[in-house]
């Protein structure tokens, strides 16, 4: 298994069960205005939780309507386009986690957050059917 980290890692926390959330689906989207060129609008990546509830690396979101091209980009290929602090989204898919919209309160967690030029960003969530936390980790 590799040791490479990704500059936007996440970690999910059920305070439920005082274990890592496995398997769970997360987009991450660069939102701000700045976009690089020679990428698809919008740029959005995706990735599931590990068995210790990490995402240390992202591949390139590809919808269910696209045309069958497989965008074929890396975030670091992304980082290097950018300049400045961006905006971005990562949105937590908590109701297929808890297993249904009548299990939990937030369907999806979201959470917006800038980066700064040439920093790294660790955003973990502690999370529960009716109640989430999030902070800057490292």
């Amino acid at each position: 298994m590799s040791d490479h980290k990704d500059r936007i890692t996440c970690h999910i926390l059920d305070t439920t069960l005082g274990k890592p959330a496995r398997s769970v689906r997360v987009k991450l989207t660069l939102t701000s205005p700045t976009h690089p060129t020679n990428f698809p609008t919008p740029i959005v990546f995706e990735s599931q939780t590990d068995e210790d509830g990490r995402i240390k690396s992202w591949l390139p979101y590809s919808s269910e309507t696209a045309s069958g091209e497989v965008p074929v980009y890396t975030l670091g290929d992304i980082f290097a386009n950018l300049e400045g602090t961006t905006r971005w989204t990562l949105s937590f898919d908590t109701e297929t986690y808890f297993g249904g919209a009548d299990k939990t309160f937030f369907p999806e967690v979201v959470v917006v957050f800038t980066v700064a030029e040439g920093q790294r960003y660790h955003v973990p969530l502690l999370l529960a059917p009716y109640s989430y936390s999030t902070y800057r980790g490292s």
